[in-house]
C-alpha cells in the first residue's frame, strides 16, 4: 500500500522548536519532514526534485515573507492536489474560511494536539477518506453550553438528555458513552452549565492524549524527586478541579493501575501524589466519557468492574448519526443558521436534494462530521442555499448509492423546522399546509376541506384567523 511508503512533507516555518516538534510528530507515522524557511524557498523547493516528491505542506501562518492566504494561493496554483495544511493560534472563523477559499485542506490551531495533526495528515492523504470535503472544522465554531443547543428529536437522543438534565442538577459521577463526534463533550459542558457546580472549575484530560507512563502523575500530581525526571513538584488535575468537575475524556484508554486509583479517589475522596506522605481531601465530580462500552472492555478483563460500577449509576448513551437520521435536517439547519453567523460567511439554506444526498451518507464521523461538511460547503458556496453539487466528494463517495429522491422527513412545500433547527409553531406549519392544499385542489375549497378532514365553515374560520388568502 502506499500508506507503508515513505512520504515527505514540506514544513514552511521559520521557528526551530516548533520545526522540530512537527517533524517528530510527522515521524511517527513514517514522514520524512523538509524545512522551508520562508515563503521564497518554499516556493524555489517546490521545482526541485525533493519538491515533486511532497506528499503535503504544513505551513505556519506568520511565515516570512508572504501572507498566509496568498502563499497558499500560489502553491495551489503550481501544485493543485497537494494538501496544505495552515497553522495559526488565531481561532477566528474568518481566517479559517479566507485560508479554505486560498486553497487550504485544513486549519489547525495551535498548540496543535499531536493526535490532530496526525490525523490532519492521514485524512488529507488517504484516499479512502475522501478528501477535502470530510475534513474536521468544527474546532472554528465556539461551542455552546445549554440543552438547547441540542438538536434532535429521535426518541433514543431526547431519552439520553433527558437522563443528562436529571443528573446535571445532582453531584453524582455520569458516565457518557457514544462513538466519536456524536456530542459527547457538547453534552458535558450543557451538564456542567445546568449543574450547581456551574460557576466553579470545568477541567477536561483526554485520556489517549497523555503517554501512559505520564496520566497518573497527570491526574494525582507528584511531589519533586518521586521519579527520575520529577524536578518540580506538580499539581495534579483532580487538585486543579477542587470544588468544581472534571471530565476524563477516553476513559476506556485509562491504564489498569490508574484506574484502580481511581476508584480509590472515588470511594474515599481522597488524592495522594506520587511520592507524598500524606493525602488530602478534594471535592470534585467527575464526568467520564467512552467511544467504547465500558461493560464490554470489562466483560474482557480490559477495564476495572469497580470503577465501572461507580461510574455507571448514572449513564447514558449517544447515539450515532446514522441511529437517528430523521434528525439530519433539523441538525443541518441549525448548523447552517450558525455558519452563516460566521464572520466572512451568511446565512444559506438548503435543498432536498442536498438533503437527501447528506442522508444517503453513514456519517462514521457522526456530528461533528456533518458540521465540517457543511462549514466547507458553506464557504464555496455561491448561491442562497446549498444543493447537492455542493458536495461533490460526497457524492464521489456514495457513488452508485447517491439518491435520486428528496427526504422521506420532511414534507414537500411545507418546512417543519425554523432555521435554527427547532421546530416551527404549529399556527405557521398549519398555516403553509392549508396554502399547500388551496394551491393544490386550485382554490376549489370544498375538496380543500375534504381533503383536510375540515368543514368548509372551519376552513374559512382558519383562514380568517392564520391570515391566509384563498387564492392559491
Amino acid at each position: 500500500m502506499a500508506e507503508a511508503e515513505p512520504r515527505l512533507l514540506m514544513l514552511i516555518d521559520d521557528e526551530p522548536a516548533q520545526c522540530r516538534l512537527i517533524a517528530a510528530l510527522a515521524g511517527r507515522e513514517g514522514w520524512r519532514t523538509v524545512v522551508a524557511r520562508d515563503s521564497e524557498t518554499a516556493i524555489a523547493m517546490l521545482g526541485t526534485r525533493q519538491g515533486m516528491q511532497l506528499s503535503a505542506i504544513v505551513l505556519d501562518q506568520w511565515v516570512p515573507g508572504d501572507d498566509a492566504c496568498t502563499l497558499i494561493a500560489e502553491l495551489k496554483s503550481r501544485r493543485p492536489a497537494l494538501p496544505i495544511l495552515m497553522l495559526t493560534t488565531s481561532a477566528s472563523p474568518l481566517l479559517a474560511v479566507e485560508a479554505m477559499r486560498a486553497g487550504a485542506t485544513d486549519y489547525l490551531i495551535k498548540p496543535v494536539a499531536p493526535d490532530r495533526l496526525l490525523q490532519a495528515l492521514r485524512a488529507a492523504t488517504t484516499r479512502e477518506t475522501a478528501a477535502e470535503e470530510l475534513q474536521p472544522l468544527t474546532e472554528k465554531m465556539p461551542a455552546l453550553l445549554d440543552f438547547d443547543a441540542m438538536v434532535g428529536a429521535a426518541p433514543n437522543f431526547r431519552a439520553a438528555l433527558a437522563v443528562a438534565a436529571k443528573a446535571a442538577r445532582s453531584h453524582c459521577s455520569v458516565l457518557i458513552e457514544g462513538e466519536t463526534g456524536t456530542g459527547k463533550e457538547m453534552l458535558v459542558r450543557a451538564m456542567h452549565a445546568a449543574s450547581p457546580r456551574a460557576k466553579a472549575p470545568l477541567r477536561f484530560v483526554n485520556v489517549a492524549g497523555i503517554p501512559g507512563n505520564q496520566i497518573e502523575s497527570v491526574l494525582f500530581g507528584h511531589e519533586r524527586g518521586a521519579f527520575p525526571g520529577a524536578f518540580d513538584r506538580q499539581i495534579g488535575a483532580l487538585q486543579h478541579a477542587d470544588g468544581g468537575t472534571i471530565v476524563l475524556d477516553e476513559i476506556d484508554r485509562l491504564p489498569v493501575g490508574v484506574q484502580e486509583r481511581l476508584v480509590r479517589f472515588l470511594e474515599r475522596g481522597e488524592v495522594q501524589p506520587i511520592g507524598a506522605r500524606h493525602s488530602f481531601r478534594l471535592n470534585v465530580r467527575l464526568f467520564a466519557a467512552a467511544n467504547s462500552p465500558l461493560s464490554d472492555l470489562v466483560a474482557g478483563g480490559e477495564f476495572d468492574p469497580a470503577l465501572h460500577a461507580l461510574l455507571a449509576g448514572t449513564q447514558l448513551h449517544l447515539p450515532a448519526l446514522r441511529e437517528r437520521a430523521g434528525d439530519l435536517p433539523a441538525l443541518a439547519r441549525h448548523f447552517l443558521a450558525r455558519i452563516g453567523e460566521q464572520p466572512g460567511l451568511r446565512a444559506l439554506g438548503i435543498t432536498d436534494g442536498a438533503l437527501a444526498l447528506l442522508g444517503a451518507y453513514d456519517w462514521p464521523g457522526n456530528v461533528r462530521q456533518l458540521q465540517a461538511v457543511l462549514f466547507r460547503a458553506a464557504v464555496f458556496c455561491d448561491g442562497d442555499a446549498l444543493t447537492a453539487q455542493d458536495f461533490p466528494n460526497l457524492s464521489s463517495l456514495l457513488g452508485e448509492e447517491r439518491p435520486s429522491s428528496p427526504p422521506v422527513q420532511e414534507g414537500v412545500g411545507v418546512m417543519l423546522y425554523a432555521p435554527d433547527g427547532n421546530l416551527r409553531p404549529l399556527e405557521d406549519i398549519e398555516a403553509d399546509v392549508i396554502r399547500l392544499a388551496i394551491g393544490h385542489y386550485r382554490g376549489r375549497m370544498t375538496e380543500v376541506a375534504r381533503r383536510l378532514g375540515i368543514g368548509r365553515s372551519t376552513l374559512y374560520r382558519k383562514l380568517g384567523d392564520l391570515g391566509i388568502d384563498n387564492v392559491a
